[in-house]
């Protein structure tokens, strides 16, 4: 009988050791704080973060409340389990541990529902619960006629340049990177000009918990050194005076599905600070354990944890830029996640010419929607390289950068304008707006167009007007006293005349409702001088 008992407690404790360690997401059902922190704000977000939220008229809500501790601390007492990551905005944790520990915490009344990252294993559980939710200008002390040297077309491509002619180069804003790390950022030249203006905010190493970001792979360097790097009359990136925060969620020597849920951590802590913008050169399809890898209909925007994660981000009134993919040529050929969240705005990459380049990324999603968005140079691309040198490179992951910071500028030029809003414009001015294609998405964007449309609207007299704006079927327009007739020519922001026709006094309307969605330009004359308006189609 002994030898019989030693035999099976023998056998169970191999059974034990050779089980596969799973990966997996715990959702809970409430958050029994949540009065005690919408009544302290301050506590969950810093005033930067509070003032963004203000502006753009997005209130605190449940996603806002920072995960019950107790939850945290009873899921991580139970037997055989690790908490790795915790969301707010996803209201989990993310567990490892073997699937009958994990199966266990059902038991826990707060526990909603539990997913694995093999998805084979998502059988059973409690049903989720979810909750609903209910500038002045300033001069600058620099010159803005930069001698951009190497870095000339990549900027020059999107007219971004123009910005910065303006006086807008990212001053005000603040961008979070979120990548494999940062090594030498504290010492290379390249990096001096951030350094010595205090535009290094701070950082975080989400994948060993420490705050020592200036480490890990040299990829997250050479991302930043898109946007920030500066060696006059050589490399200047595209948005020269932004500041930044540098966030770790990529552990480069293991591909995980925790990798997401720290990626997502970052994002939290980017929004709690008050940042505007988020850059991401990573995404997920493939892992270590290829039980967890991703199929193509996972890439619908609201499977992977990461993209999410990175939906939410959105909603807290940041704009998300993400590399769709280097896979253009490979047999998965697809994007990958987050690139593929309705409201990210997911990067290809062209060569100096401006030919979609043959690694990047295909789209659409998996449910129909066009990806990539938008396209900039990451063929041949100038960088700051492992050496602290200017080198060219090959990727999305910098196409993405390069677009990030162009869009800082523009947001830095029109600072009440909506996430939504500077999105909506960027696609529409791309040179594909009209016909997208699967590799391209809309094309390359003309941020010079974007920032012609919306001075127009900030400067716009009232000597004629035009409602309602946005319009759905029909215009009006409002004439001076002593004009009787006018002549309107509307043009979409490629520049293509899309309406012409004169409007008489007495019948003051134009039928528009063959007009495709967007912004348009409408040109009016009369009374001997020409204005133009911006009129939203709807």
């Amino acid at each position: 009988m002994k030898i019989k008992l030693l035999l099976f407690f023998l056998l169970f404790s191999l059974v034990k050791l050779f089980a596969q360690v799973e990966d997996a997401w715990v959702y809970f059902g409430d958050k029994p704080s949540e009065t005690v922190f919408v009544s302290a704000p301050l506590t969950m977000l810093t005033q930067r973060a509070l003032d963004r939220r203000t502006r753009l008229n997005i209130p605190i809500d449940f996603k806002d409340i920072p995960v019950e501790t107790s939850y945290i601390t009873q899921v991580q007492n139970a037997v055989g389990i690790s908490v790795k990551a915790k969301s707010k905005w996803l209201n989990a944790v993310h567990v490892q541990g073997l699937q009958s520990d994990i199966n266990n915490l059902l038991n826990l009344s707060f526990v909603a529902q539990i997913e694995y990252a093999n998805k084979s294993l998502n059988t059973s559980g409690k049903e989720v619960i979810h909750k609903k939710n209910t500038q002045k200008k300033k001069s600058l002390d620099f010159k803005t006629d930069f001698n951009y040297g190497n870095a000339s077309n990549q900027i020059q491509m999107l007219k971004g340049d123009v910005l910065h002619q303006n006086n807008f180069t990212g001053e005000g804003i603040q961008i979070a990177v979120i990548d494999a790390g940062f090594p030498n950022v504290d010492n290379y030249y390249a990096f001096k000009r951030i350094r010595d203006n205090n535009q290094i905010l701070g950082g975080y190493d989400f994948v060993n918990r420490n705050d020592n970001f200036y480490t890990g792979h040299y990829h997250g360097m050479a991302v930043l050194s898109t946007i920030a790097g500066y060696i006059d009359n050589e490399f200047i990136g595209t948005a020269p005076d932004a500041k930044f925060y540098l966030f770790i969620s990529e552990d480069y020597l293991n591909e995980t599905p925790l990798e997401e849920s720290l990626w997502v951590e970052a994002a939290e802590r980017a929004d709690s600070l008050g940042v505007d913008v988020i850059n991401t050169s990573l995404g997920y399809t493939t892992f270590d354990n290829p039980n967890y890898n991703y199929s193509y209909n996972d890439m619908d925007g609201q499977t992977t944890f990461i993209s999410r994660g990175a939906e939410i981000a959105f909603s807290r009134g940041m704009i998300v830029v993400n590399a769709t993919g280097n896979e253009g040529s490979s047999s998965w050929k697809y994007i990958s996640a987050p690139a593929d969240a309705p409201s990210v705005l997911s990067i290809g990459a062209v060569d100096a010419l401006g030919v979609i380049a043959n690694f990047s990324s295909y789209g659409p999603t998996s449910d129909g929607r066009i990806k990539p968005d938008v396209c900039a140079q990451g063929a041949n691309v100038y960088i700051i390289n492992s050496s602290g040198i200017i080198a060219t490179s090959n990727g999305t992951s910098f196409a993405s950068p390069i677009i990030t910071g162009v869009i800082a500028c523009l947001w830095q030029a029109f600072p009440n304008k909506t996430n939504t809003e500077i999105i909506q414009l960027v696609k529409e001015s791309s040179h594909l707006y009209t016909n997208p294609t699967a590799q391209e998405g809309y094309g390359i964007p003309n941020f010079e167009t974007v920032y012609k449309v919306l001075d127009i609207d900030k400067n716009t007299t009232t000597e004629f007007l035009l409602f309602p704006n946005p319009a759905k079927n029909n215009i009006n327009f409002k004439f001076p006293i002593d004009v009787e007739n006018i002549g309107v020519i509307i043009y979409n922001l490629l520049g293509k005349k899309v309406f012409q026709k004169n409007i008489q006094k007495n019948n003051p309307t134009a039928d528009v409702s063959y007009l495709v969605k967007g912004i348009y330009m409408v040109q009016i004359e009369g009374n001997n001088s020409i204005k133009t308006l911006k009129l939203l189609k709807n």
